[in-house]
């Protein structure tokens, strides 16, 4: 799903409490002194079960979500041209009560990527879903990805933590949210489907502006295999460590599972070449498992993240490749 009003729900979130603060300026200040000696190995989430146990394989995700998807795969096949290589993260937004999309899924595992799948409930109520009113949906579903065979990451109503989407924070309860989560998972389990990773995805919290911390949405780690967080550059003065660390220190109360960058871009205004760096810096030095790119046009500046300059492009190129090489 083509989600044209999704720029103009992220606002800038800078202010911390001071607990946060200091939590963050001791990891920035270790990771200055470790980040040029320290290969950081990112675990996979695992691909045998959706329970969580423990990976065996390393990787580190890059990767985009482009407009045209999942009717198409040609933006993406731009964008690792662009790139130079391919992602292995490729996301689509699934409406309401739509089959998978198998057949994306298929052309992304032919070209070496996972599939991200971001369904989102709308209007639904969630205690309704909870109390299985919509299984034959789910059942279907889970028919559908197990079928399918290769890994799916799957995340239900992100960003439930703001107040912008109708699942979210002051339009359905959190107790209704974890429910419904539990209830769904329970679901794919009973029907075998294995080869899902379960993204349970936050937007960077800020009380300010009605984002709240993420704790009373928290499914518990048996529901939960990787955790995602939403966040994007709009100014040149924002940084990784005020973006992401306060809410990276949310989540680590809660759980010690890898943690993905599920949706973020740089604003033109916010100096595009400068924020990627930034990026893949962030995640070396907190020791994430990636990032997914929003590669999308909006209707301003402030709202634009698809990259949009050949500078961006020569930083994307060049931390990608370092940031990708294989451990040796």
């Amino acid at each position: 799903m083509t989600d044209t009003g999704r720029p103009e729900r992220h606002r800038l979130r800078h202010r911390r409490v001071a607990r946060k603060r200091i939590y963050i300026g001791l990891i920035v200040c270790a990771a200055v002194v470790l980040v040029a000696m320290v290969v950081i190995f990112i675990p996979r989430p695992s691909t045998s079960t959706a329970s969580g146990s423990d990976p065996t394989e390393l990787v580190r995700y890059l990767g985009v979500y482009e407009p045209d998807a999942p009717s198409s795969y040609a933006d993406i096949d731009q964008f690792a041209q662009a790139v130079g290589r391919q992602p292995n993260i490729v996301g689509y937004y699934g409406t309401w009560l739509e089959k998978f999309q198998t057949s994306f899924a298929t052309s992304a595992a032919q070209h070496g990527a996972v599939t991200l799948v971001q369904i989102n409930t709308g209007s639904t109520s969630l205690a309704n879903i909870a109390s299985g009113q919509y299984d034959s949906y789910w059942r279907s579903f889970a028919d559908e990805v197990e079928a399918f065979g290769g890994q799916v990451i799957l995340s239900i109503d992100h960003e439930m933590n703001g107040n912008w989407e109708a699942w979210g924070y002051e339009h359905q309860s959190p107790a209704a949210f974890v429910a419904a989560w539990r209830h769904v998972v329970t679901i794919f389990r009973k029907q075998g489907a294995r080869n899902v990773t379960w993204l349970w995805t936050v937007n960077i919290t800020d009380r300010l502006n009605d984002v709240t911390e993420p704790d009373a949405w928290w499914p518990g780690s048996s529901y939960v295999n990787l955790v995602g967080i939403d966040g994007y550059y709009y100014s040149p003065s924002t940084v990784f460590s005020y973006l992401f660390g306060a809410t990276i220190a949310d989540v680590r109360e809660l759980t010690d599972d890898p943690i993905l960058i599920a949706e973020t871009g740089a604003a033109i205004s916010a100096d595009q070449a400068a924020k990627i760096g930034d990026l893949f810096l962030g995640v070396r030095t907190f020791g994430l498992s990636g990032f997914v790119l929003f590669d999308q046009d909006g209707v301003k500046e402030t709202q634009t993240w698809r990259i949009s300059s050949p500078a961006a492009y020569a930083v994307l190129r060049q931390d990608a490749k370092a940031y990708m090489k294989p451990a040796s």
